[in-house]
């Protein structure tokens, strides 16, 4: 039998070995780092976007929501649960969770039992964060030097130059009147 190679083309056979070259190349993208953070082929760090979902609940919140508040109540204070199931009608889940480049992801789950309209009890994950302890979390950009100076004291109002009293308006000429037709015609 003859081999089919003896009577390839040189074209045939170039783009024989493109094709192979290509295919292990992209095979080699495989290797690629997937983590948040890394880099890639060690010179590029891809961008990744934050993605936040769900409610985000404070200790404060959930201490204003007491056991026998209505749903609407519950509701108002919480915001909108994340999942309501109709199997289970007595279950409200309020979850956040939150992925941002170079940190870890972060979830909470709180749940509010209810028994008929009325709240049971809350279930509240240990690492419910306070308003501050959340914003500080999430505030990624260090800060620069101090913070711009916002209003002036009083030595220093009292030491800016008084402003200039604008001139008098020049008086206007007036000129010829005009007069135009009435709006309506003759009654």
């Amino acid at each position: 039998m003859r081999s089919n190679f003896r009577n390839a083309s040189p074209i045939r056979l170039g783009l024989l070995a493109l094709t192979a070259a290509l295919t292990s190349l992209l095979g080699a993208c495989n290797g690629i780092p997937s983590v948040a953070g890394d880099k890639v082929f060690g010179l590029v760090r891809p961008y990744r976007m934050d993605i936040v979902q769900g409610n985000v609940l404070t200790k404060e919140q959930v201490t204003k929501v007491k056991p026998g508040m209505s749903r609407a109540q519950v509701r108002d204070m919480l915001g909108t649960p994340l999942l309501t199931d109709i199997f289970h009608e007595d279950r409200w889940d309020y979850v956040f969770t939150i992925r941002r480049q170079g940190i870890e992801p972060q979830k909470r789950l709180v749940v509010a039992w209810f028994e008929g309209d009325l709240l049971k009890q809350l279930d509240l994950p240990p690492d419910l964060p306070s308003e501050n302890e959340f914003v500080t979390a999430i505030n990624s950009r260090e800060l620069r030097g101090d913070a711009p100076k916002l209003a002036l004291t009083e030595e220093e109002r009292k030491a800016l130059p008084v402003p200039a009293k604008p001139p008098a308006p020049a008086a206007e000429t007036i000129g010829a009147l005009r007069s135009f037709p009435p709006l309506e015609g003759p009654k």
